[in-house]
């Protein structure tokens, strides 16, 4: 299988500096080992998905340099393939209807601590109903559906940057949500439909998604596909150690652009937080390609203190 990877933004807002140079790394590390790029657009956040965000996204993409081979693909118009893996998943009983709210699960988690996606879920509703329907009807509320977690098992999760990773699934993940009560899939379940059909064999982003990727190889392996290869790569920081925010300044690509930012200065900047290059390089993604080896990206989490620092 030829080598494949994704860019994959979600219109629920403007790109940022953090945005970017997930994008730039995993461009990078595909079109240096001469494979494709997908580009897909992560539409199925709801009413968190705003008007033109997906032009605005690809018009920021395009200016940092970044080229795809196939797409826009959209995921929206691909809702009956979720559904489809939805129903298969419910058939084998590996998918159940749950109507617990957020208040339920953290009464009753005996870990309450949030995680990435809330407390772990203590299996409340598991085998409680046959289907949604009867959910509906015995409580009064649309029931969301989650993956049932194998009980008392080890997870191995290859990564080839962080290096292996093994979870405790039901003890630190617990049933996870696959589908919404909104009636659209949830992240975990439609990125896994979505690169599996689409071919996609290599997946670099934040490795605040480390968890997604022990949920995303349960889903893999319980719709009979291999994984993707994943790499998690620490996160752009502030100068206070947290993750990139609104309390840093604006540092969205847009403003950038107006301000009359020139694309090889902000990729250079990026290559410079990574490791890539030395400080106050201009660079635009293509100079980086030879030579490129995810090794060389620094493995502590790159500090953003503004233009040129």
């Amino acid at each position: 299988m030829s080598l494949r990877g994704r860019l994959a933004p979600s219109p629920t807002g403007v790109l940022h500096l953090g945005n970017a140079r997930s994008f730039l790394l995993a461009w990078l590390d595909v079109r240096a080992r001469g494979g494709s790029l997908l580009l897909r657009i992560e539409d199925l956040d709801g009413p968190r998905v705003k008007r033109g965000a997906d032009q605005a996204a690809i018009e920021d993409l395009r200016w940092l340099g970044l080229d795809w081979d196939e797409g826009p693909v959209y995921q929206r118009p691909r809702l009956p393939a979720y559904q489809a893996a939805l129903q298969e998943l419910a058939g084998r009983g590996l998918a159940y209807p749950c109507c617990c709210s957020r208040k339920d699960v953290e009464r009753a988690a005996s870990a309450p601590h949030a995680g990435d996606e809330g407390p772990v879920y203590p299996g409340t509703c598991r085998g409680r109903w046959p289907d949604a329907a009867a959910a509906r009807d015995e409580t009064g509320r649309d029931p969301c559906w989650r993956f049932a977690v194998p009980a008392a098992e080890e997870l191995e999760v290859p990564d080839r940057f962080t290096g292996a990773r093994r979870w405790r699934v039901a003890e630190e993940l617990g049933d996870f949500v696959i589908w919404k009560r909104d009636g659209e899939p949830a992240y975990q379940l439609a990125v896994v439909v979505d690169d599996s059909a689409q071919g996609v064999t290599e997946v670099l982003r934040g490795d605040d998604l480390l968890p997604s990727a022990a949920r995303q190889t349960l889903l893999y392996r319980a719709l009979g596909a291999p994984p993707p290869s994943f790499a998690h790569l620490p996160l752009v920081v502030g100068p206070d150690g947290r993750r990139l925010a609104k309390r840093h300044g604006d540092t969205t690509l847009r403003s950038f652009r107006e301000g009359g930012t020139d694309p090889a200065e902000l990729c250079g900047w990026l290559a410079a937080l990574s490791g890539l290059a030395p400080s106050g390089s201009r660079r635009l993604p293509a100079d980086l390609v030879s030579g490129f080896r995810l090794d060389r990206v620094a493995a502590a989490p790159a500090v953003w203190s503004g233009p040129g620092r």
